[in-house]
Formats: C-alpha cells, structure tokens, sequence
C-alpha cells in the first residue's frame, strides 16, 4: 500500500522556532502546542489550552542524559483551568523541575471527557514504554478505562496523527530505534531489508574477547542491537560522547548488550562495541562480507550509472 502524504501546519506564535508552536494537521480535529517551560506565562488567555486534553513534559536526566517525559491529562475544573492550570501547577513542583518543554494535545472541537483523556493517556505511555526512547517518570500506570469499540476505533485514529505530529515537533517517543525482531536466540528475523543490517566479529585486544555485534542503519543513524556481545573494557582515549553511551547502556556481566543504542555515526557505532577507536566503514560488514565503505562505492556507482 502506498503511503500517502500529509499537509502539517506549524504556526510559529512568537516568529522564533524555539518559541511556542501550534500544530494543526489537515482533516484532523486535533491540535497541539510545543511550549517551552519559560513561556507558560504568554500562554494565558487561551481558550483552547483551558480545554481538556493529554500533555507530556519532555526534559533531560541528570543521571543518565537520557531524555525522560512525564505523560499526563488535564480536565476542565471549576475554575476554567484545563491543560496550561495543570502546566502551571508542574512547573511549581518541585520534583518536576527536569522538564524544559511541554507538548500538549486537545481538539479544536473541545470533544474530549473524562473517558477520553483516560484512554489516550494510558495508550501513549503504553506505546513511549515499548518505544524505549525516553526514560518514562510516571509512577503508575494509568487506567484506560472503559470505552465503546466505536470510540476506541475514533481515539487510536487521533493516537495515529498524534504519533506524526510528536515526530514533527521533534520528539520521536513512539518510534522504536528499529524495527527488526529478535528470537531468543538472537538470531534475526529479516525480511526485505536485510541488506542494511551491518555485522562485526573480531576479537579484542584489551581482554581477548570475541565481540559479535549486529547493527542496522537507519535514517537517525546506526543502531547497535540488543543481543550484540561487546568489549566491556574501554579505551580513555574514546570520543567522550561513545564514553558515555557504552557507561550508561545496559550490558550485563557477559558483555551482551540489553537494549538497542543509536550511534551518529558507523564509526562511533564500532567504537562503541570494542571499546576504542575503529573505523566504521571498514568494520562494519554485510551478511555476504562486504564493507560498508563497499556497499557506499557501489550505492554511488549505481547512482551515477542513472544519470
């Protein structure tokens, strides 16, 4: 089936793109606000952010540097206040000081009740905890509730347009790192792109052992994968950024690693499994023992024989 495009609007309320934006998509009766934590106060007076509606907090852990979100609802109370009275109240707490900028979504319609903002709450920290792309604050699992399936078959096709319009705000909490299985025996399930996956076995140097990693190319970069077995002893002469990656990731005693992590680049993606420098290019193999830096040369004369 062919994807089909989609038409967004960003409307950029300050004129800067690091101010408030309101975010409309075309035959969709969503709306969405990015609003940094220093502009709450400019935010006031706005009917559609005293509406009932599903919000999430976005910032950065001071432990691990990893992204973290809080995901929320707001109702309408009596004082009028929905969305920005609870936005308000959080940037008051003290124990939610982490959070740097909110984004909020309600209807244009103001269509959603209580069932609603239950339903669609539970759903996004469901799909943000399977995404495994931030660190996920809340402390219980919100309840969905009960729904009909017409309303349920109504809400997931919001959930669907939401997922396009966090991506584009610059958030992807809902995409996982990548989409190939893994069966308990770490092998790979691989259908019509198994030529983008990338493989490294080579013993090290440090600790003699035989790392044998795997790693997919995406268009953020190149992601190791969970079940790869890496050097657990490092170089200090690593770039500070693959140093602090391979000390915050989950590996455990074995050196199997325990979740997939995204690199910038295939070198900082070899560095990162044998623990010093590499060039990715050259190390990085296909299933067939061809280098990427082969498959790059190749993909180029390809595309010059075109023209």
């Amino acid at each position: 089936m062919t994807t089909r495009g989609k038409s967004i609007n960003l409307f950029l309320m300050d004129g800067t793109p690091t101010g408030i934006i309101k975010c409309t998509l075309a035959n969709w009766t969503g709306l969405a606000y990015k609003i940094p934590r220093t502009e709450l106060d400019k935010c006031k007076g706005r009917d559609d952010l005293s509406q009932s509606g599903v919000y999430f907090l976005f910032g950065t852990s001071d432990e691990s540097g990893k992204g973290v979100v809080y995901i929320g609802q707001a109702g309408v109370r009596k004082s009028g206040e929905g969305l920005l009275g609870r936005l308000v109240e959080h940037k008051k707490n003290p124990e939610k000081n982490y959070w740097t900028e909110a984004i909020v979504f309600t209807t244009s319609n103001n269509s959603f009740g209580p069932t609603e903002i239950s339903y669609l709450e539970n759903r996004f920290c469901r799909l943000a905890t399977d995404a495994k792309r931030y660190e996920i604050q809340n402390s219980n699992d919100p309840t969905s509730g009960n729904i009909t399936e017409e309303k349920e078959s109504e809400l997931e096709e919001f959930i669907d347009y939401a997922k396009i319009v966090m991506g584009t705000l610059g958030h992807r909490l809902f995409e996982p790192l990548t989409t190939i299985k893994q069966k308990l025996d770490t092998t790979l399930e691989t259908s019509e792109d198994e030529d983008l996956l990338l493989f490294m076995k080579r013993k090290t140097r440090r600790s003699n052992t035989m790392v044998d990693a795997r790693c997919k190319q995406t268009n953020e970069g190149f992601v190791v994968l969970k079940g790869s077995r890496i050097e657990t002893i490092g170089s200090d002469s690593i770039p500070y950024v693959v140093k602090e990656s391979r000390h915050n990731a989950k590996i455990d005693k074995e050196g199997i690693l325990q979740e997939d992590i995204l690199c910038s680049s295939p070198s900082y993606a070899a560095a990162f499994v044998i623990g010093g420098h590499a060039n990715g290019l050259i190390e990085w193999k296909t299933k067939d023992g061809k280098s990427l830096k082969e498959v790059e040369n190749t993909d180029d004369i390809r595309v010059e024989s075109v023209k």
